[in-house]
């Protein structure tokens, strides 16, 4: 496994700065269904824990993708 450095116009910038992007216009999506379809909002005690929850393992999962890929 390994992570290297993206150039971007002679800034580098953390191989995980596009996972964790990735994984938050994921969550933004899942939100936006839930928030329209009224799916888990009522049955969730406490929604804040539980979003980021979500966003921890849609990043997780983003890593071991990359990871999996690269090696």
């Amino acid at each position: 496994m390994r992570f290297t450095e993206i150039d971007i116009l002679g800034v580098y910038i953390s191989p995980m700065v596009p996972m964790l992007l990735g994984a938050w216009l994921l969550l933004v999506v899942l939100r936006r269904v839930d928030d329209h379809f009224l799916l888990l909002s009522r049955r969730i005690w406490h929604p804040a824990l539980f979003w980021f929850a979500i966003f921890l393992m849609l990043l997780s999962s983003i890593v071991l993708l990359v990871a999996a890929r690269a090696g």
